[in-house]
């Protein structure tokens, strides 16, 4: 059985199998296996996890241990409840209508996200303008239909990461400021913090950066110095605003003091930083990388909310799911007529009925006409039972988002 177990409650003898820190890139602490050192236990507090998941039937057991399934319960309820409330955002037009748009939007975000990460590593002049243009593209996209960039959102390819994932982060920075009503400006700002969150990777050597394996303890703690990096080469780039230079440096701190560069701790963070770390760690947990399998959207959210408290403000993880819906669009879930359907539209009026593409069925184990559903027209039959992973149908989601 598998059970979670605060860090203080560790001991020698039991089995981990799950560290509970996928918002650490690259994190250089073995995954699973036996405690075999006190030492061990004291790496792992070091990491700022503040619980584990390890399992009883190959290892000791402990009193303050609780049961995962019971763990993922609770999280499942908090998720319906946060997601109670509707989508802020209503779409004023068609989601046909806006992916011509938003694909030629994105296309060119990750081209100019990559020209400005070669010129700054390069030490070549930097012209923001076209950084500030985009900035405006994405959110005059998001507001037509945000659908769109969430579906390409979801479309994504491993050797690409850096680049979407910085395309990614900046389009839920989008949909999320529309959500809380910050003003243009500022969202404006947080947007391209967002964009260039990630500048100071330019400046990690790339046998770190792109290395398939555990970093060592030293090659982690040169990666961590990417926040403090994106700091110094926005604040030294002309036309970029304090909001941005907040937004892109303080994207990995936690509540509880154990992020980083600074160690911030609570209201010491700011909003546009906690904001910023949610959106980081959720495109970050649900994307497949070459050391990490993405979680599906829904687990994404339920992690967010375990998390909550020590790393994430609780308050904005939850405003977070009610902005992005119960199901976010890139979700698989299982119908209650056996069918497979992947969310491409959320619904503004009622979460637990958003558009769905099926494409197979359980129960007979094939594939069925492709067809998009909307399970809040009068006279459907169908809803969701649950969301599933794709991985377990062999399913690539990415054929039917667009």
């Amino acid at each position: 059985m598998i059970k979670r177990i605060p860090v203080d409650a560790l001991a020698v003898g039991m089995y981990i199998t799950d560290l509970n820190n996928d918002w650490i890139p690259h994190n250089s602490q073995r995954k699973r296996g036996v405690i075999r050192r006190e030492e061990t236990i004291e790496k792992i507090r070091t990491l700022g996890v503040k619980y584990v998941y390890i399992d009883i039937s190959r290892g000791k057991d402990s009193q303050d241990a609780e049961p995962a399934i019971d763990v993922d319960r609770r999280n499942e309820a908090r998720l319906q409840k946060a997601g109670a409330q509707a989508p802020a955002m209503l779409p004023k037009v068609a989601l046909a209508d806006e992916m011509e748009v938003a694909t030629a939007v994105h296309s060119q975000a990750q081209s100019l996200v990559s020209s400005f990460m070669n010129n700054a590593k390069v030490g070549a002049a930097i012209d923001v303008a076209p950084i500030h243009q985009l900035a405006d593209e994405l959110q005059s996209s998001v507001l037509r239909n945000a659908n769109a960039l969430s579906c390409l959102g979801r479309i994504r390819e491993k050797d690409n990461y850096l680049l979407e994932h910085s395309v990614n982060v900046s389009v839920l920075m989008s949909l999320f400021g529309n959500h809380r009503k910050l003003s243009a400006d500022i969202l404006h700002q947080t947007i391209v913090g967002a964009l260039l969150h990630d500048l100071g990777k330019i400046l990690t050597p790339e046998e770190i950066l792109h290395k398939p394996a555990r970093l060592s303890p030293e090659e982690f703690e040169v990666m961590r110095h990417h926040a403090r990096n994106s700091r110094d080469i926005l604040a030294a780039t002309e036309g970029i605003g304090e909001i941005t230079l907040i937004t892109a440096a303080q994207h990995h701190e936690k509540l509880d003091g154990s992020g980083y560069p600074e160690g911030l701790k609570g209201e010491e963070i700011s909003e546009y930083g906690r904001m910023v770390a949610i959106t980081d760690v959720y495109d970050a947990i649900t994307a497949d990388r070459v050391y990490h399998k993405g979680m599906t959207p829904t687990q994404g959210l339920k992690k967010l909310l375990e998390w909550s408290g020590d790393h994430l403000d609780p308050l904005l993880v939850r405003e977070f799911i009610r902005c992005v819906g119960l199901y976010p669009v890139g979700t698989l879930t299982l119908l209650e007529s056996g069918r497979l359907g992947v969310v491409v539209e959320t619904n503004e009026s009622d979460q637990r009925l958003p558009k769905v593409r099926v494409m197979y069925h359980t129960r007979f184990r094939m594939p069925i006409t492709v067809e998009t559903i909307d399970l809040a027209k009068p006279g459907n039959q169908d809803r969701i039972l649950r969301a599933v992973d794709p991985g377990d149908y062999k399913l690539d989601i990415r054929k039917f988002l667009v």
